[in-house]
């Protein structure tokens, strides 16, 4: 019998967040696919901007690495954030496998640290080519493990090459989640 998480805008936030740090998160794992932006400096605005406004999300990698790419109009001024996947902190039981990554939604979630409450939280669908660029990378982790050491050193190295800007620039999938304000026609 699984068990079922909630998900609710002011309530606390019901998974661990293992790095505290204020950025994006990415996971792939036997849930699906999912990304996590936790600030511990938040406003309304930023809120809605997540709930509501354009994001833009893309995938790179560079030397195996895996980094979704993530702009948020309203949240950060200065373009491009990014956020390295890896599976070496996903415990043996959550590892996922090609029947978990079959629907190619991501499930998007805006976490204040400090309070460690949901925010905000959407979903959307990735194009395939999209989510097939995260299954590979997966298969490929899965077949050739990296250690969470080694993962950290090749990101650093990465990150002293590369900005998210730059990453971005050699994205090899692209989506852009529309504004999602519902207007109705006046009667």
């Amino acid at each position: 019998m699984s068990e079922s998480v909630n998900f609710s805008v002011g309530e606390p936030f019901p998974l661990p967040i293992l790095a505290q740090a204020d950025g994006g998160m990415f996971q792939a794992d036997k849930n699906g696919i999912m990304f996590l932006l936790q600030l511990s400096r938040t406003d309304a605005i930023a809120v809605e901007a997540f709930r509501t406004g354009e994001i833009e999300l893309a995938v790179t990698e560079v030397d195996g690495i895996l980094f979704f790419l993530y702009r948020i109009d309203g949240i950060f001024k200065d373009g491009w954030g990014d956020a390295p996947f890896s599976l070496s902190l996903v415990k043996d039981d959550l590892l996922p496998n090609e029947n978990d990554l079959a629907d190619p939604t991501v499930h998007l979630y805006f976490v204040d640290t400090r309070l460690k409450i949901l925010l905000a939280q959407r979903t959307a669908k990735i194009p395939e080519a999209f989510a097939d660029a995260i299954r590979k990378n997966v298969r490929s982790q899965l077949s050739r493990p990296c250690p969470a050491r080694a993962f950290q050193k090749k990101v650093s190295i990465i990150w002293a090459k590369y900005s998210a800007a730059d990453l971005r620039a050699r994205a090899i999938a692209t989506h852009t989640l529309p504004f999602a304000i519902k207007t109705h026609p006046i009667q």
